[in-house]
């Protein structure tokens, strides 16, 4: 027989005999492949959906009418582009190929729900526009009611309709900014959908839409056109290409509709897939240790039978060939179920995101071979790759190991071990040093911190055996001796109570480094809001995302009117080209800006600004080489360049910006207006709640936006870190699972290992309810070590993030330990640990004291 054959034959002969040793690993390997699958088919589910909804719903659009000159600035997909002139339409019209020209003019607008409570905005955006009259050019359809007609009549797509309770008949406001109330007299449909996404869409007349949602009449976002019968999309851009300005561009819907699709694909869906991969990756890491753990314990079980097999003529090439083959069988079957169970997940999230609020579109799940093949090969690899280290030590069994009365394992921890671990620890250590204190670099602090993590693993053996006698002391007090037999059990071992941690080591090490990192965000908003924010109040719009249609530029200085206030402040946003590059305007009253947040040392005059000055952060003035009085080229989304002179050098910027300009400056080339924070002073002897309540009266009649003291405008700030924080405990969740599938089939696998040790122990007198204990807090001990240095390579690496993160952005980071949220995490650690136990122990009280005392 050859050496394969018999590789293949001892392989089937082990599996069959063993199968149930396996469970484990079968069921971290599905777990792993099953996340991965289902965030592949997903993504590709979703990416599709989104391609034949915008298809569907732009079809009718043969070509874009839009403007040439655009500003984009970082974290913008498309930037701002200049509008069109509307009397372009005529002329479109009477171009040879078209059939139809409308214009689309589009702004931000948020409605207010039947509740009071604006809809949307937390996020996706919440736009307003003209509705568009030829069917073909809409990309909405009405579902019910019908069409404006009148001042003050809308159309809603159904899905902010269903969300602000809103129905057909009522009326509500709608945030321009500037409040405008509307009544509701038809919903519609996007594509066949309730919406595009999470994104509002509310219509109403071209009259409208120019009076509230453009700052001169006459303007539009773009012109959608039609093509007459005959003309291809290409035909009618090249001959639209011949009437239209040279400052404007025609390009074909299907163009069109790609770039739509790309922003959201670029946006959002790679985002959304690649945290999803992210934390697959996390589960299949965990995975690996558990894998590992499995078949080194198997493989030591079977010291004498592979000796056995040795003297019997089996060579180290079969041996090791077995054990991979075991492997190979062991991870096909599991990822060839993950791939089943990862299409039931995907399935599972397609129904689920809807009933929770995010109302992706509907479609038919698509598999691709990418989907199903790289899940396949990960999982295989993963298992080969854990299982390889046992099974070149399988092969090393030397045949007079046969010839011992019982299994020998060499659990101590080796003093090479020891040294390879304190030698990368103190190289990690130094390069995290190095690359966060010495020379900022986010590279040298990653590589550190990926050395941290192998010393941790390699010194694990080492500090299991110290770290168990110290936490299992309080077990000797216990009544009875189960305590001091659980201490002792994993004392027995410390390479294999090492082993069994790191799984739960690694998966509390990332929920801890998540805790630690939001924590210290949040603590560098409040740090920032309390070192910027001058004043006593806060108006402001959503924090998170980029929705919702902002503050009307009016409300300030109605604030400002109260008998209350002494001031009142409103930033304004604008975009430009400053000296070729774009950048984000601060549009306000600067003289005012002081007096409302902490600007620092300000060198120069913020009340000499005028029409052609700029008020420059330290951070960009040193960049550019400017002082008070140098000039900087500022090219506005309107095509205008002018020369302005910086006239303000300013060293706080958190809340201010990095650019300040008047409302003066900015009306010329403004597009829709609106602020993002009103900042109200009250007058000397004006109690907070007294002006609070004043400020709120006026901001309801401009749509009743959240009125926050300094300190809940703090928190609202930080608000949507615990949404990310809930998100990243709901993915690792999984990863968690399969730690303490490792921890319950290690000691499962001990338990089958122990069982003549066990059947003496309960002939000599120990209950069965005592067995369970000590097997129980056996799995505590183990437990408790996996989360206690958890939680220091999270504080850790933690630490680490944070210090990179304030050395690439510039940003003061402030670090934060949040002991309460650690001491829930290490209580979870601890209670999940417990739970791990309770099948082992289980099936050891059950074990029948003549066979246990038989058995070898």
């Amino acid at each position: 027989m050859t050496a394969t054959g018999a590789s293949l034959r001892l392989s089937r002969t082990s599996l069959r005999a063993h199968r149930r040793r396996f469970a484990g690993t079968f069921t971290a390997v599905l777990l792993g492949v099953a996340f991965l699958t289902g965030t592949l088919v997903m993504g590709d589910t979703l990416r599709a959906s989104f391609d034949s909804l915008f298809a569907s719903a732009t079809g009718g659009t043969d070509a874009v009418v839009r403007s040439l000159d655009v500003v984009t600035v970082s974290g913008e997909a498309q930037g701002t582009r200049q509008p069109v002139r509307t009397d372009l339409v005529a002329r479109i019209e009477r171009t040879p190929g078209v059939a139809a020209a409308e214009p689309d003019i589009r702004g931000a607008g948020q409605l207010i729900g039947s509740d009071g409570e604006p809809v949307g905005g937390q996020g996706p955006p919440t736009v307003a526009g003209n509705w568009i009259q030829d069917r073909e050019l809409n990309p909405y359809r009405l579902a019910e009611g019908r069409a404006p007609a009148a001042s003050g009549e809308v159309v809603i797509n159904r899905g902010a309709a269903e969300a602000g309770g809103l129905r057909i008949g009522d009326a509500t406001v709608l945030r321009t900014p500037d409040p405008l109330r509307v009544t509701v007299v038809g919903l519609a449909a996007f594509g066949g959908e309730d919406g595009m996404g999470r994104t509002t869409f509310t219509a109403m007349t071209r009259a409208d839409a120019e009076k509230y949602l453009t700052p001169r009449p006459g303007e539009a976002a773009s012109i959608q056109v039609r093509a007459g019968p005959g003309t291809t999309q290409q035909e009618l851009v090249d001959a639209l290409g011949a009437v239209l300005p040279d400052d404007v561009e025609a390009i074909t819907g299907e163009q069109s509709t790609r770039e739509n699709q790309e922003m959201i694909s670029g946006q959002f869906l790679s985002l959304f897939t690649t945290l999803l991969l992210v934390f697959s990756g996390i589960v299949l890491f965990v995975a690996t240790f558990s894998i590992y753990n499995t078949f080194a314990i198997v493989i030591a079980q079977r010291t004498r039978e592979n000796a056995l097999l040795r003297a019997l003529g089996a060579t180290r090439r079969q041996i090791v060939g077995a054990t991979l083959v075991e492997a190979a069988v062991v991870a096909l079957a599991a990822s060839a179920a993950g791939l089943l169970v990862g299409i039931g997940i995907a399935a599972g999230l397609q129904a689920l995101f809807p009933a929770v609020g995010f109302p992706f579109p509907e479609g038919a799940l698509k598999v691709s071979g990418v989907s199903m093949l790289l899940p396949l090969a990960v999982g295989l690899l993963v298992c080969l790759g854990s299982a390889l280290m046992p099974a070149v030590r399988a092969g090393r069994t030397a045949p007079l190991a046969a010839l011992r009365e019982s299994t020998v394992e060499d659990s101590a921890a080796s003093r090479k071990r020891a040294y390879a671990g304190g030698t990368l620890a103190l190289t990690g250590i130094a390069a995290i040093l190095t690359g966060v204190l010495a020379v900022p670099s986010v590279t040298l602090a990653a590589t550190g911190a990926a050395l941290v993590l192998a010393a941790f693993v390699a010194l694990g053996p080492v500090a299991a055996g110290r770290a168990v006698r110290v936490m299992g002391r309080p077990l000797d007090r216990l009544p009875g001796v189960s305590g001091r037999l659980a201490r002792r059990n994993a004392l027995r071992s410390p390479r294999r109570t090492a082993a069994t941690a790191a799984a739960l080591m690694i998966g509390v090490a990332v929920v801890s480094l998540f805790t630690v990192f939001g924590a210290s965000l949040k603590a560098t908003m409040d740090e920032t809001v309390s070192r910027s924010f001058a004043g006593d109040v806060a108006v402001s719009t959503p924090a998170f995302g980029a929705g919702g249609s902002g503050l009307s530029p009016k409300l300030a200085p109605a604030i400002e009117a109260l008998p209350e206030v002494r001031t009142a402040v409103g930033l304004g946003r604008g975009v430009a080209e400053v000296d070729g590059a774009g950048r984000r305007l601060t549009v306000t009253d600067p003289a005012a800006l002081a007096d409302a947040f902490e600007l620092g040392e300000v060198r120069g005059s913020l009340s000499a600004l005028g029409t052609t000055g700029l008020a420059v952060a330290d951070t960009e003035a040193d960049e550019h080489g400017w002082r008070p009085g140098s000039t900087a080229e500022l090219t506005f989304t309107d095509g205008a360049r002018q020369t302005f002179t910086v006239r303000a050098v300013y060293e706080e910027s958190e809340l201010a910006g990095d650019y300040v300009v008047t409302r003066e400056a900015w009306a010329p080339h403004r597009g829709q207006d609106s602020d993002t924070l009103v900042s109200v002073t009250f007058e000397d002897g004006v109690s907070t709640a007294d002006g609070t309540a004043a400020v709120e009266r006026t901001a309801a009649d401009f749509g009743n936006p959240e009125v926050q003291t300094r300190d809940e405008y703090a928190r609202s700030a930080a608000g949507g870190i615990d949404m990310m924080l809930t998100l990243v405990y709901a993915l690792l969740a999984l990863a968690v699972v399969i730690a303490l599938l490792g921890i319950a089939n290690a000691l499962t696998l001990a338990v089958h290992e122990r069982t003549r040790e066990l059947g003496l122990l309960r002939a000599v007198g120990q209950t069965r309810s005592q067995l369970r204990s000590m097997v129980h807090w056996e799995s505590v001990l183990v437990a408790a070590f996996g989360t206690a240095g958890g939680l220091a390579l999270g504080g850790l690496l933690g630490w680490v993030l944070v210090e990179a993160s304030e050395g690439s952005g510039g940003t003061a980071f402030a670090f934060a330990v949040p002991p309460l949220q650690l001491a829930v995490v290490a209580a979870v650690g601890l209670v999940a640990g417990a739970l791990a136990g309770r099948r082992p122990a289980r099936r050891a009280a059950r074990l029948d004291v003549l066979r246990a005392i038989a058995a070898e």
